[in-house]
């Protein structure tokens, strides 16, 4: 097992604290991982393996039958003395109504929790209700670049030798941990975005016209990196013959959203310093889903570095938009508390450079400014703005 030290350094953070740690991330990101991670670490600083409880909600020992009682009334069976116990819950949205139990088992045992999971199920409205201010949620990613490379140890390759690879094949786990070829690759992507697909948002929220939704999905897909909005979709439905209502289009979104297969980022006026909920983009939680889905493509590659740049924002904590200053567009705004950068991605110089520094120069303020490329000629800065290779941005631990 290769350890995640951001998310495990995270978790001994809010160890003990009384808390519900909720993991989300999409399908096969590592969250069951992250919670052996954990349990291993809890072994190794003092706690006894009786204190641990475990437990796997999709495994075929629980069936569709289990509601909160029987969950809360199993673990509890488990607990036999005062102690405190750890309770590692994986995919706890497979049970009806588990925020009861999760809640319940916060105030009436001696507990620390921590719950993973993949759909809207986890961040529904009942978590509200039951666990108002008593819960963290933690957004788990697929691999970070830094991540991707500790994957690859073994390889012997250089970052920027492994950086392609990792543009084309993304950062699923179960992919980085062997050697496949792309076309072995997308195919377990192709498995992993089909079970969100069906499981995740099909199945439960019972759409019918499955070829409609997946045009959807297609269209969100094709246009990563790019503003549009549900008007849009619409109208590009409608001239291939197909009709939709644009109250659809935003409920696909949603759910796509709430299957962590797609985020949204909303544009920021840097000038009324306000944030606008119109023509936003959508991030894939991973670039391989695009190529599963499409092939891959070098014309889409520039997207997709603006995708990763994206996600390696989050990562670090930042809340993360797309910056609109009067006319001209800043591809990130980062902030987090009272710190802030201004990111553009392109993927060569010097003929995108002078475009996205200018862009830069027109911000008045002095917080820090990047341009981030794939071309080796990066490095240094013009008149303040640092051009930055992107292996060196993905690896640099804070800005």
């Amino acid at each position: 097992m290769i350890i995640r030290p951001h998310y495990l350094d995270l978790l001994k953070t809010y160890r003990d604290v009384p808390l519900v740690k909720i993991l989300a991330g999409i399908r096969r990101c590592g969250k069951s991982t992250i919670l052996d991670m954990l349990q291993d670490d809890l072994i190794k600083s003092g706690v006894s393996t009786g204190h641990i409880i475990h437990m796997c909600y999709t495994s075929e020992d629980f069936d569709d039958g289990m509601t909160d009682k029987d969950m809360y009334n199993d673990i509890k069976e488990k607990m036999t003395d005062g102690e405190c116990y750890y309770l590692l819950l994986d995919e706890v949205q497979e049970i009806t109504g588990w925020e009861k139990a999760v809640n319940s088992l916060l105030e009436n045992a001696n507990t620390d929790i921590y719950v993973t999971g993949s759909n809207s199920k986890l961040m529904s409205s009942e978590i509200s209700t039951y666990l108002t201010g008593r819960y963290i949620s933690i957004p788990v990613f697929t691999l970070s670049f830094a991540e991707y490379i500790e994957f690859k140890k073994a390889s012997g390759r250089t970052p920027r030798e492994l950086l392609t690879e990792y543009i084309r094949m993304g950062g699923f786990p179960i992919v980085a941990l062997s050697s496949f070829d792309e076309g072995a690759a997308y195919q377990i992507v192709e498995g992993i975005y089909n079970s969100v697909i069906t499981s995740d948002i099909t199945r439960r929220h019972n759409i019918t016209n499955f070829d409609l939704f997946n045009r959807v999905v297609k269209y969100v897909v094709e246009n990563v990196g790019k503003t549009f909005s549900a008007n849009a979709i619409v109208k590009f439905l409608k001239s291939e013959g197909r009709s939709l209502s644009v109250e659809s289009v935003y409920n696909y979104l949603e759910w796509l959203e709430k299957a962590f297969a797609i985020y949204r980022c909303w544009r920021y006026d840097l000038q009324g310093r306000s944030v606008l909920k119109t023509q936003e983009k959508f991030y894939l939680a991973d670039a391989s889903l695009k190529y599963c889905m499409m092939g891959f493509n070098p014309k889409s590659v520039a997207a997709m570095l603006e995708n990763i740049v994206y996600f390696e924002l989050r990562r670090k904590g930042y809340e993360v938009y797309i910056g609109k200053n009067e006319t001209k567009e800043i591809d990130f705004v980062a902030v987090r508390r009272d710190e802030r950068i201004y990111v553009q991605v392109c993927r060569n110089l010097p003929e995108e450079s002078d475009r996205e520094v200018a862009n830069l120069l027109e911000i008045k303020d002095h917080y820090p400014k990047y341009v981030v490329t794939l071309d080796e000629l990066a490095g240094g800065n013009i008149n303040g703005v640092k051009i930055v290779h992107f292996v060196d941005f993905l690896l640099t631990e804070d800005y």
